[in-house]
C-alpha cells in the first residue's frame, strides 16, 4: 500500500511549511502567546489565502473537497511549529458540524463566514462527565415556546472566548443528542476564558436559561453527526501530535550531537543513544498508526475502534517521546525559553482532550 503523499499534497505541505518556517519561528509564536490576542490574525488570513480554511468542506458548500490525507499534510507542519490558531476548533469541529447540516439556512450562513475567514466557530461538546462521545451530558435542552431552553455547562471549549458562533450539543427531553448554533452574546450564555497549558485560548461555557429559537436547532438527533465530526478532528489532532513528536525527536537528536560533557557529545553516551533510539521507534510507530488510520478513513472503512486506537497510541507514544526529550535536555527542557517543554505541553493537551489514552484503550477493550 502506498502511504506517500501525492504531488498536490506534497506541494500543499511544502507551501504551509515554507510559510511557517519564514513567519512562525518559536520566538514569534511565543510573542503571539504572550500578546493580548489569542492567535495571529495575519496567519489566519494566510491560511485563508492558501485555501486551508475551505479545505475540508465539500464543493457545494463552498469548500475544496479535501481528503483526510490533505488535512494530515497540513496538520503535521502545524504541530511541528506549535501553531495556536484555532484550526481544529473552528474548521474541523464547529465547521465540520455546520457542514453536516448545511441544509439548515443558519448552518450554511455561518459556514460561509467561517470558510471566508470572517468568523470563528467553537464546538461546545465536552463536559465534566463525558469525554469525546455523543452520549448524555449535563447540558440539557427543553422545549420552550417555539424553541428550546438550554441549561448546563460545557468544559474546555477551545476558541470559545473569540468565537462568533457556538455549535452546542445538548441532551433533549427524549434523550437524543441535539445540535444548536448560537452566538456567545446570547442572553444567559457566560464564558470563563483561560489559556490552556500549551498557549491556546479556551473557555468554560455556562448556559443559564438560554432561550434559542427553533431555527437555532440544527439537528434534533445529532449523535451520528457528532461522532463523525469528532472522529475526523481526532485524526487531524493526531497528525498535529505526530508533527510535534517528529520535531521533538529532531531537536533532541541535534542537541545530543552538539551538547558536550567530558569533551564528547552526550549523544555518544550509551544511555542517551539508547534513549534516542527508543524515541525514534516510538515516533515511527505513532506516524505509522496515523497513516494506517488515515487510509482507513479515506477508504470509508474506519470504525470508532480504529479512531480510539489512533488517539490512544499517538497520545501515549508522543508523551513518551516528549518526556524523554525533556530528560535528555535536563533542567532547561522545561524552561519557557526552550521549545521542548512547550512541545510536551502541546502533546499532553492533545492526548487529554476528547478522552485521554487510558479512556480510549478502555473503549478498544470494550469493542473486542
Amino acid at each position: 500500500m502506498d502511504f506517500s503523499f501525492t504531488y498536490e499534497q506534497s506541494m500543499l505541505r511544502e507551501s504551509v511549511t515554507r510559510y511557517l518556517e519564514k513567519n512562525y519561528a518559536f520566538e514569534t509564536r511565543q510573542e503571539i502567546v504572550r500578546s493580548a490576542q489569542p492567535y495571529s490574525s495575519d496567519a489566519w488570513k494566510t491560511y485563508h489565502e492558501l485555501g486551508l480554511l475551505a479545505l475540508p468542506f465539500p464543493e457545494e458548500a463552498g469548500g475544496l473537497d479535501g481528503s483526510i490525507v490533505d488535512l494530515i499534510a497540513i496538520a503535521e507542519p502545524f504541530g511541528a511549529h506549535l501553531v495556536v490558531e484555532p484550526y481544529v476548533p473552528s474548521i474541523m469541529l464547529a465547521g465540520g458540524a455546520l457542514a453536516a447540516v448545511r441544509e439548515q439556512p443558519l448552518a450554511q450562513q455561518w459556514l460561509e463566514k467561517i470558510i471566508e475567514g470572517e468568523a470563528i466557530g467553537a464546538f461546545a461538546h465536552e463536559d465534566s462527565h463525558r469525554v469525546g462521545d455523543a452520549k448524555q451530558g449535563p447540558v440539557r435542552a427543553t422545549a420552550s415556546g417555539d424553541g428550546h431552553r438550554l441549561e448546563g455547562r460545557k468544559q474546555l471549549v477551545l476558541a470559545a472566548a473569540e468565537a462568533d458562533v457556538l455549535v452546542v450539543s445538548a441532551t433533549a427531553e427524549n434523550g437524543a443528542q441535539a445540535l444548536f448554533a448560537l452566538e456567545p452574546t446570547t442572553p444567559g450564555v457566560s464564558l470563563t476564558p483561560f489559556t490552556t497549558i500549551d498557549g491556546r485560548s479556551a473557555a468554560h461555557v455556562d448556559f443559564d436559561g438560554v432561550e434559542v429559537p427553533a431555527q437555532a436547532c440544527l439537528s434534533a438527533d445529532a449523535a451520528e453527526i457528532i461522532g463523525s465530526v469528532v472522529g475526523q478532528a481526532l485524526v487531524v489532532l493526531a497528525a498535529e501530535a505526530v508533527g510535534a513528536t517528529g520535531e521533538v525527536l529532531r531537536q533532541t537528536a541535534e542537541y545530543a550531537g552538539t551538547r558536550h560533557q567530558f569533551g564528547v557529545p552526550i549523544g555518544s553516551f550509551q544511555t542517551v543513544a539508547h534513549r534516542l533510539a527508543d524515541m525514534k521507534m516510538d515516533a515511527t510507530k505513532a506516524q505509522a498508526t496515523l497513516l494506517y488510520t488515515a487510509a482507513l478513513v479515506e477508504a470509508g472503512t474506519a470504525t470508532p475502534r480504529d479512531i480510539s486506537v489512533l488517539k490512544a497510541q499517538v497520545g501515549r507514544l508522543g508523551r513518551k517521546v516528549a518526556e524523554a526529550a525533556v530528560q535528555t535536555h535536563g533542567g532547561i527542557g522545561m524552561t519557557d525559553e526552550l521549545a521542548i517543554g512547550h512541545y510536551l505541553k502541546r502533546i499532553v493537551l492533545i492526548e487529554t482532550i476528547f478522552g485521554d489514552s487510558d479512556y480510549h484503550y478502555r473503549l478498544v477493550g470494550a469493542a473486542n
